[in-house]
C-alpha cells in the first residue's frame, strides 16, 4: 500500500513539472495610450446618393411590374432630359399602384352592378329622343312614331327599346300585366300566366336588357335579328 501511494506521489510530481514547463508568459503592454475616436455627427450630409439610399429597392429585390415601371419611368426621364431621383421614382411608382387600384375598384363595382364588361370602355350613347315613363301612361305614348324616328336617324339601339317598350303596352292594354314605371320586368313576367308567352317573354326581356342596359352596339343587320323576336312575342300576345 505504501509502495503505491509512493508511486503516485512521484506522478503527481511530474505533473506539476512538466505544467510549469509548458506555461507560455504574455507580454502585457503598459506603455501604449488609449484614444478615443470621435465620430462626425452629421453622418447623413456626408454620406448621400444613390449607394447609401436603403429605402429603395432595385435589382432583384423589387417585383416584375416595379422593375418594369422604373424602367418606364427611367426611359421617359432620359427622353425629356430630366434626371429623376430615386425618391421621386418610388412616389410615381406608389401613385401608379393607386391609380391601378382605383381602376380595379371602379371595374368591380360595375361588374356588380349588372354592367357589362365591355360597355366599361364605350362611349355612353345618347338617346336621340327618349321618353319619361315616369311622367305619363305607357299607353299614352305614340310608340311606333318614336320607332320610326329612330330608325331613320339609324340609332337602332333606341328602335330595340321602343320595341319592347311596345311589348310592355300591348300586355297593358290586353289586361295580361298591370304596368307601372317602378317594376322590373321580373315583376311583368311574373304577371303572365300563360306560359308559353311568359317564357317569350322572359327571352324578349333578356335581349332587350342585354341590348339597351348593357349598351351593347347594334347595326341594321342585328336589329333585324332582334326585331323579329319580338314579332313573335307579339304574335303570341294577339
Amino acid at each position: 500500500m505504501a509502495k503505491h501511494n509512493i508511486i503516485l506521489f512521484l506522478l503527481l510530481c511530474f505533473n506539476v513539472v512538466f505544467a510549469q514547463n509548458d506555461t507560455i508568459t504574455v507580454a502585457v503592454d503598459q506603455e501604449s495610450v488609449l484614444h478615443e475616436r470621435s465620430m462626425d455627427g452629421d453622418l447623413s450630409k456626408k454620406y448621400t446618393g444613390e449607394d447609401f439610399n436603403y429605402d429603395v429597392k432595385t435589382g432583384e429585390s423589387q417585383n416584375l411590374l416595379a422593375r418594369f415601371i422604373k424602367w418606364l419611368l427611367e426611359g421617359i426621364g432620359n427622353a425629356v432630359g430630366i434626371d429623376i431621383s430615386p425618391e421621386t421614382l418610388l412616389i410615381l411608382e406608389y401613385l401608379i399602384y393607386g391609380l391601378m387600384g382605383l381602376l380595379v375598384i371602379f371595374i368591380l363595382i360595375r361588374v356588380f352592378v349588372n354592367e357589362k364588361f365591355n360597355a366599361i370602355f364605350t362611349k355612353k350613347a345618347k338617346p336621340l329622343a327618349d321618353i319619361n315613363l315616369s311622367e305619363q301612361h305607357i299607353e299614352s305614348v305614340d310608340l311606333d312614331s318614336l320607332m320610326d324616328t329612330a330608325l331613320k336617324n339609324k340609332d337602332y339601339r333606341l328602335a330595340v327599346r321602343y320595341q319592347f317598350l311596345k311589348i310592355l303596352k300591348q300586355l297593358s292594354q290586353k289586361e295580361i300585366i298591370e304596368w307601372h314605371f317602378e317594376k322590373t320586368n321580373s315583376d311583368y313576367e311574373k304577371e303572365i300566366g300563360e306560359v308559353k308567352l311568359q317564357t317569350e317573354f322572359q327571352k324578349a326581356s333578356y335581349l332587350y336588357e342585354y341590348i339597351w342596359y348593357g349598351e351593347q352596339y347594334i347595326d341594321e343587320m342585328g336589329y333585324t335579328k332582334t326585331a323579329s323576336r319580338f314579332a313573335m312575342l307579339n304574335s303570341l300576345i294577339r
